[in-house]
């Protein structure tokens, strides 16, 4: 019998990392603002220097976020931490300075990763740029790792993930890509796993999600031309599934015995694969395939039976998630990078320019609202102490009735 549960929950009340504290975009034990505009229910807003879309954090009252900041030819890469009542910055750290700033793709920033906060540790990821441990009290740097090398494609996108006290990356550069494991009380690479499948291209921006099945941890990490499950402790690879893809974002999804996830960006696909399996098991495991609206950049949503996306032309769609039968596709309006949020018994779609749509969650398709602030908004909001915490390309909004 196949057991699974997710097993990388932080602080439930809080919202430590990307997509909240089951890294599963569902807001817990927090009633979320439903209305909001660039005036009304405005807390407070923040101006961020420089550009980052690392989403939001929150925990313990204090609001992080990443950034990189212009420095001559170079970049100051930073972290602040922003009191969550008053919108207050507590303290604002370089973490590291680069003399020459790395080329980029236009939709990304030097800052995408989203940080993770857990047990009095701020843990920043700025990909080949360097990941680092900072005091949550006063930003000190803890520990700095420069290991994690890789000549990254228009730059880095993916967050790291925090399980049974290792921070887990993907590292999939334009060659020889790789996973890694980074213990997190010393930030030393505790093993790096080179990826078995030779994809023409190579290069992946995914954050990885961890799932205990049958008595293992398994790290769920899609990347190029293939999806694969290591063992989080010696990094060997458990199984995987061969799918022609590359340029992989999406966070999978996990549920029913299986994963969800994203394997293509020009021609994405999502497919459910179930957990279960030993060695390659694509022509055995794959439970289903749907093409039509798949998204290329935001993460999968799951609620229950149904399973929530947006592609990043602005489509959305809920599916069966134990099946692949779609219940409904509509088009929303926009382009779209922010993963969907499960808050107040709604589906929360933002896109790029600032116009969040609520959507009633079930089977029948139904907008129970739509909120505007002026922006734009490639990274997902965060929820917590009853708010939302929303970033724009210049602001950190904190939207509270």
């Amino acid at each position: 019998m196949l057991e699974l549960v997710t097993i990388c929950a932080l602080w439930t009340a809080n919202w430590p990392q990307f997509r909240g504290p089951n890294a599963d975009g569902h807001v817990v034990q927090v009633v979320a603002p439903l209305e909001w505009s660039d005036t009304k229910n405005v807390a407070w807003k923040v101006n961020i220097d420089g550009l980052g879309w690392s989403s939001p954090v929150v925990v313990a009252n204090r609001v992080y976020v990443t950034t990189a900041v212009a420095k001559g030819e170079g970049l100051s890469l930073r972290a602040i931490a922003i009191d969550a009542d008053s919108g207050e910055v507590i303290w604002d750290r370089e973490v590291r300075s680069v003399e020459q700033s790395p080329q980029i793709h236009t939709k990304n920033s030097h800052a995408s990763p989203t940080p993770i906060v857990h047990d009095g540790a701020v843990y920043v990821h700025f990909g080949t740029l360097g990941m680092a441990r900072l005091k949550a009290g006063d930003g000190a740097i803890q520990w700095l790792c420069t290991e994690l090398q890789y000549p990254p494609q228009h730059g880095s996108g993916g967050s790291p993930l925090l399980c049974d006290g290792r921070l887990f990356v993907v590292c999939d550069g334009s060659s020889n890509p790789y996973v890694a494991a980074v213990d997190a009380a010393t930030g030393r690479v505790a093993w790096k796993t080179l990826r078995a499948i030779n994809a023409k291209i190579s290069h992946s921006f995914v954050t990885p999600t961890v799932a205990h099945v049958n008595g293992k941890s398994q790290l769920l990490a899609p990347g190029p031309g293939h999806f694969a499950a290591y063992d989080t402790e010696s990094g060997e690879e458990i199984w995987r599934v061969v799918a022609a893809g590359w340029s992989v974002v999406p966070q999978p999804a996990i549920g029913h015995g299986m994963v969800f996830y994203n394997h293509d960006y020009d021609n994405p696909e999502l497919m459910a694969v179930r957990l279960d399996g030993q060695g390659d098991v694509t022509d055995t495991h794959v439970a289903w395939r749907l093409k039509r609206g798949a998204p290329s950049t935001p993460s999968p949503l799951l609620v229950g039976d149904e399973l929530y996306f947006v592609a990043d032309n602005g489509v959305a769609t809920c599916v069966d998630a134990k099946t692949g039968k779609v219940h409904w596709t509509q088009r929303l309006g926009g382009k779209f990078s922010a993963s969907p949020i499960f808050a107040n018994g709604r589906v929360l779609f933002l896109n790029e320019d600032g116009l969040a749509t609520w959507v009633r969650a079930g089977r029948d398709f139904e907008v129970l609202g739509k909120n505007e602030l002026t922006g734009r908004t490639l990274a997902t909001p965060a929820f917590a102490v009853n708010a939302m915490f929303l970033r724009t390309d210049e602001c950190l909004y904190k939207i509270a009735e």
